[in-house]
């Protein structure tokens, strides 16, 4: 499209809420880190002090190469955080991969298996890795410069891993193809006028989608899931084939993708007042065991740097000095968005693929090929 904004809530909502519907600063600093004061700028204790351009230069003194596996759709939709870091960073070799995240996560572990490590950064939505990966020893523990300005569901304390933006998902319409009949919460999809007219990304092939549909469930029950599923909804892999149908005007109405919520175009994408949608932090990691760990710090202190974070292409901020343009509050101050419960979701992996099969018994089984394409095992390499 976004892990990690404030989601340690005791799971009212989430995976244990969604299941039983019936589917169902105290960082770890390493003792040479207190030896010498430069040592925390480069280490795990303190935040790092190094400017971009003193970090750009040992980058390229390390080599000047960097290789990021980032989450995602389609295989440009990195394209644009590219073409900025090129532009700031114009000498670095950037290596930066889009695929599902269900692929990447399990596709480092492969590497990592076999001793044949591509990436240096990874960026997912399978939050349940980085808690993993952490306890198996696999993330340098690191904190960027602007580490204690970011949200505390975004970060790790020890600094294994930091969200690097944040996204929501909900649902959008086109403003011309509803006029002024807009849909206003999930359950006004369910309206006949609606039928044949409303896409969707399958809720059982990306898992926060998955968790978008099971807070539907929660606030509307079962019989919602299967009113949308007499809608003839078209359903097609990767979340951004909604709003892809909407822009394409085949589709007056798309569920389960990302947005803009003050966005002036043809689409709306909708964050309701009360009714649930979802959001998260992605978060993003260097591999202890990287080839390229400076060229990674590098990359993980411009995507926390003020100059980026204003300019999210949803209005939000990782980070709590940075106030969101007018009409948008931070995302953790929206109850409604769920930010605790996803992290706790993601972590039950026997719940979700129960939840998983249940909605392919009302929507169907996933088809189609992945819409990143067929990477293999070292994309990158």
């Amino acid at each position: 499209m976004p892990s990690s904004p404030s989601r340690r809530r005791l799971l009212t909502t989430g995976a244990g809420a969604a299941l039983g519907l019936g589917a169902l600063g105290a960082a770890s600093t390493p003792a040479s880190a207190s030896a010498a004061p430069a040592a925390p700028a480069r280490g795990s204790g303190a935040e790092e002090t190094r400017s971009l351009d003193e970090l750009y230069r040992a980058a390229l003194a390390e080599g000047g190469r960097l290789v990021v596996y980032a989450g995602g759709d389609t295989p440009t939709q990195q394209d644009g955080t590219k073409a900025a870091f090129l532009k700031r960073f114009p000498d670095i070799d950037l290596k930066l991969i889009v695929d599902y995240s269900k692929y990447h996560d399990v596709r480092v572990d492969n590497q990592l298996a076999t001793g044949t490590l591509v990436p240096d950064v990874v960026q997912l939505q399978t939050l349940q890795d980085f808690d993993r990966w952490k306890a198996q020893g696999r993330l340098l523990s690191y904190r960027p410069a602007g580490f204690s300005k970011v949200h505390e569901g975004f970060k790790d304390p020890q600094g294994a891993w930091v969200a690097i933006g944040a996204i929501a998902f909900s649902f959008m319409y086109g403003t011309a193809a509803v006029g002024s009949d807009a849909p206003r919460t999930p359950l006004d999809l369910v309206d006949a006028k609606w039928k044949g007219r409303i896409a969707s990304s399958f809720p059982h092939d990306d898992d926060a989608v998955l968790y978008l549909y099971s807070l539907y469930v929660e606030h509307y029950g079962w019989d919602w899931v299967a009113r949308l599923a007499a809608q003839d909804v078209r359903f097609a892999r990767g979340s951004n084939s909604p709003g892809d149908a909407v822009r394409a005007g085949t589709h007056a109405i798309g569920v389960g993708g990302s947005g803009a919520p003050l966005s002036t175009g043809p689409v709306k994408f909708v964050v309701p007042d009360s009714a649930p949608f979802m959001a998260w932090g992605q978060r993003a990691a260097v591999l202890k065991a990287a080839k390229n760990t400076t060229a990674a710090k590098l990359y993980l202190n411009w995507q926390l740097s003020t100059e980026v974070q204003r300019n999210s292409f949803n209005g939000w901020s990782v980070r709590t000095d940075i106030t969101p343009p007018a009409g948008l509050k931070p995302v953790w101050e929206y109850r409604n968005a769920h930010l605790d419960g996803f992290p706790r979701f993601m972590s039950d992996r026997a719940g979700v693929e129960r939840l998983k099969q249940t909605f392919a018994l009302y929507f169907g089984e996933v088809e189609g090929d992945p819409t990143p394409g067929f990477l293999g095992l070292r994309p990158g390499a």
